[in-house]
């Protein structure tokens, strides 16, 4: 069947009746996790909420005062998780998150719109598509894309927004001969209902579920902003339309006037400055890098010449890295001494190396773990990972030093 919102995708508020509501669960990610929301499964009698299909994700929004988290599709019916329970029978307000919606119309009619003229243009036909969070990609059937092909494509999508394309919707039984002639990659095998044809004057007509814009006037302008390499000799086109764009331009702008201030340079001097910059940094790493094999070095010489060491070696590091670690364990091992190494921040995460006899080890690695809250392995007498706190490791100052070493006592480990 055809939801109201996509008998009229400019719908933002449509009151209708609950015909169904039942306890249910959905996976959700929540700031990268994943979890399972208990809640309720609701069909009305009819929508203005798009469940997600085509490429395109769900809309969001309210079904009286309670928020509708997603919009699926089962066959004829629409089906929308939301977290309280709903009177079935009950008339109910919908309302959609309009700017959530505009903003799927914009970059799913500026796909068709993409896609069609890559065709025509070049022969690259489309794949497949994704509407992302922050920009769109087409992935186009073809190995690269050349930069004044690129150049010839944005023009002509942008083109027929300036002289205002109408897009229309057709309805067709699917036994029409009309269907033959339109573009498509098939339908879901539970598909229900008739043919919806979306029709863009003179560039495209293309089967699709989803909500468009009435007119490419309505997307405002179309930005490719380049391409990436596919999968399997394609190419993945990414673009961005309508409000997109403004907001594009406005980060970036805002992005520009810090990076004015940081470097003291204009715009057109930014990427001369950044590679000054990254040249002085290797510069500066590799010396410091050249420093603290030094330092490791004499350390070690320092720590054999003492004729009253013991067997016991500890040291910490802020500056220090996994090479200046190991530098000073193959030096000392080799006498059997005890070596307990920790680089980064002093109550903070940093890295850790035990090192010696394998017996001694092998026992007093779990220790360090636990006392520095890590996560590490060892084999062949050696016993290193990630600490995520510092705080709780043994150690005393070396009189002079911006370090800090000493022997320490195998109970403090």
């Amino acid at each position: 069947m055809a939801f109201q919102c996509q008998r009229d995708c400019y719908m933002k508020e449509f009151v209708t009746s609950v015909v169904s509501c039942c306890p249910a669960e959905l996976k959700h990610e929540v700031n990268g996790k994943k979890e399972t929301l208990k809640g309720f499964n609701v069909k009305l009698q009819d929508t203005i909420m798009f469940p997600e299909g085509g490429g395109q994700p769900d809309d969001h929004g309210l079904i009286g005062d309670v928020p509708v988290v997603r919009v699926t599709r089962q066959g004829a019916d629409a089906v929308h998780f939301v977290g309280s329970p709903l009177e079935e029978g009950q008339e109910v307000q919908v309302k959609v998150d309009w700017e959530r919606r505009f903003d799927h119309m914009q970059q799913h009619s500026g796909q068709h719109v993409i896609t069609a003229l890559a065709e025509n243009m070049f022969g690259y036909k489309t794949t497949s598509w994704v509407l992302g969070r922050q920009r769109s990609t087409i992935e186009l059937d073809t190995p690269s894309v050349k930069p004044a092909q690129l150049q010839a494509l944005e023009e002509a999508v942008n083109e027929k927004i300036r002289v205002h394309t109408p897009v229309t919707v057709q309805l067709l039984s699917i036994d029409d001969p009309a269907v033959e002639k339109v573009r498509s990659r098939g339908l879901p095998d539970d598909h229900a209902g008739p043919i919806r044809i979306i029709d863009i004057e003179g560039v495209d007509a293309n089967m699709c579920c989803g909500t468009h814009v009435s007119n490419l006037s309505h997307l405002q302008v179309i930005k490719l902003l380049g391409t990436e390499k596919g999968k399997k000799n394609k190419t993945n086109l990414i673009f961005l339309t309508g409000n997109r764009v403004l907001k594009y331009a406005e980060k970036s702008y805002s992005t520009e006037r810090s990076l004015v201030s940081l470097l003291k340079t204009g715009p057109d001097e930014h990427v001369e400055a950044v590679d000054k910059l990254q040249k002085s940094v290797k510069l500066l790493l590799k010396t410091n890098l050249s420093l603290l094999r030094d330092m490791a070095v004499v350390i070690t010489q320092n720590f054999k010449n003492d004729p009253q060491r013991g067997n016991f070696f500890s040291l910490h590091k802020k500056e220090g890295d996994n090479e200046f670690m190991n530098i000073i364990a193959n030096e000392l091992t080799t006498e059997g001494t005890l070596v307990f190494l920790t680089v980064g921040e002093e109550k903070g995460p940093g890295l850790f190396l035990l090192a010696g006899p394998s017996e001694r080890v092998a026992e007093m690695g779990p220790r360090v773990l636990e006392m520095l809250q890590g996560k590490g392995a060892g084999k062949n007498g050696r016993f290193q990972g990630k600490a995520n706190s510092l705080t709780r490791r043994g150690r005393s100052r070396l009189p002079g030093a911006a370090m800090q070493t000493g022997r320490i006592n195998p109970a403090m480990i």
